[in-house]
């Protein structure tokens, strides 16, 4: 039972990260109804960023965290100008090759200014805290509860602000937003530099964890995708329920089967999941 419990709240750790990385991906794809696919790679620089600026800088946890969000909200805001609003009238097929091209930029700058080989952050809250009997460290612990405030946060960003309502006029009804009179350009921009920003977060949170490397934007890119599939194209609940069931999903799998296949049941989820619901679990028919 203490193991089951570990896996579970590994899990939540996990998912958390998974939560709020998706949940910038959907609303992004709510506004543009394109993937972004550097989505995972701008996750990746955040936590270089953050990096960078305690290392190189001497900069706290927190400041560095805040700095690299900041920095990553108007890196956003740049992509969503340069690489996707100049195509918004041509076909989706030129959106995802300059989002490839975007990813592949991120990731070989990364390399070039920091080299190949990974790194870790020093962990601010290395001590253990005990829960029911389950040890974890303060730093899980604190991706877990700044997960949950940021999803709060974001959601009543989203209901209870004026910009956050032109959001979400905007991903439910472009044309007639604009009918109205907002600036679908603008509240384009807001939205990728709240997906960077948050994607940046939760980089930073991880990466005293996590070792970051080059590679780590390709492979939480693509399970970003799936839990924003499983939820529901579109679906901002669904990105949240969809990062926790995956985070669940794979540390109880790795932990009771084998860690070597972690990876492997989360798109088995997929197609599991799509089996039974294709429009996915919070997705409405007829949304592409």
């Amino acid at each position: 039972m203490e193991l089951f419990l570990q896996q579970i709240l590994n899990g939540i750790m996990l998912g958390s990260t998974y939560a709020v990385v998706a949940l910038g991906l959907t609303l992004v794809f709510g506004i543009l109804h394109i993937p972004n696919f550097a989505h995972g790679n701008l996750y990746m620089l955040g936590g270089y960023i953050t990096f960078f600026f305690i290392t190189l800088f001497g900069f706290g946890f927190w400041t560095a965290m805040i700095s690299s969000m900041v920095i990553l909200a108007l890196i956003g805001i740049f992509i969503e100008r340069v690489v996707y609003r100049p195509l918004k009238d041509q076909p989706h097929i030129n959106s995802f090759i300059s989002a490839i091209g975007a990813l592949m930029f991120l990731e070989t700058f990364v390399i070039i200014a920091w080299g190949p080989q990974g790194h870790r952050i020093p962990n601010p809250y290395p001590n253990p805290v005990e829960i029911g009997g389950i040890i974890l460290t303060q730093q899980r612990l604190l991706v877990i509860i700044a997960a949950i405030i940021l999803i709060v946060l974001l959601q009543l960003f989203l209901k209870k602000t004026t910009p956050g309502t032109t959001i979400e006029a905007a991903a439910q009804n472009r044309e007639g937003a604009m009918l109205v009179g907002i600036n679908v350009n603008r509240v384009s921009s807001m939205t990728f530099a709240i997906s960077t920003a948050t994607a940046a977060a939760a980089a930073s949170l991880v990466a005293p964890i996590f070792m970051i490397s080059p590679g780590m934007g390709a492979l939480l890119g693509m399970k970003a995708f799936v839990i924003v599939i499983l939820g529901g194209l579109g679906s901002v609940p669904g990105a949240i329920l969809g990062g926790y069931i995956l985070g669940l999903i794979e540390t109880l799998g790795g932990g009771y089967i084998s860690a070597d296949y972690k990876d492997v049941f989360a798109f088995g989820a997929l197609i599991l999941i799509l089996a039974f619901k294709p429009t996915g679990l919070f997705g409405r028919e007829g949304v592409s």
